[in-house]
């Protein structure tokens, strides 16, 4: 039996954030951007802005995204928890990463999305800053 406090557009948002992570998981650039608007604004983790680095629209957003999988070939997002209230919701995620030279990214995050309809709108990265990991099997 479903939950009567969950409305049927908050189940509908809380599968898209778990669709979009399996999407970034999969490295799949247009499974991502089918969670979101035309008009997505993405908020990076870090940048030269208060709000860290602002990217809009579906190409470019779609553009940082593919970025950062052909940068960490290996890069995924363990999901902690989803959860949906009204046109807000929170993924907490465990960003994992290798890097060119062989050092690991680990760090705990959280991004906070903003919904119109079914679909993400916003999308604001945080990250915790931690220095690489070094590379496996070095001392």
């Amino acid at each position: 039996m479903s939950d009567p406090a969950v409305s049927d557009l908050d189940a509908l948002r809380l599968r898209k954030l778990e669709l979009v992570f399996e999407a970034f998981n999969r490295h799949d650039g247009a499974g991502v951007m089918s969670a979101m608007t035309d008009d997505i604004v993405f908020d990076a983790a870090a940048g030269p802005d208060a709000c860290g680095r602002r990217i809009v629209g579906t190409e470019a957003v779609r553009a940082a995204f593919e970025g950062t999988f052909a940068t960490f070939p290996d890069v995924s997002w363990e999901c902690t928890r989803h959860a949906v209230f009204g046109d807000r919701g929170i993924s907490e995620w465990i960003f994992r990463a290798t890097a060119k030279d062989g050092s690991r990214i680990e760090a705990e995050g959280v991004d906070l999305f903003g919904f119109r309809g079914e679909l993400i709108c916003s999308k604001s990265a945080f990250r915790k800053d931690r220095p690489a990991l070094p590379a496996k099997g070095a001392a």
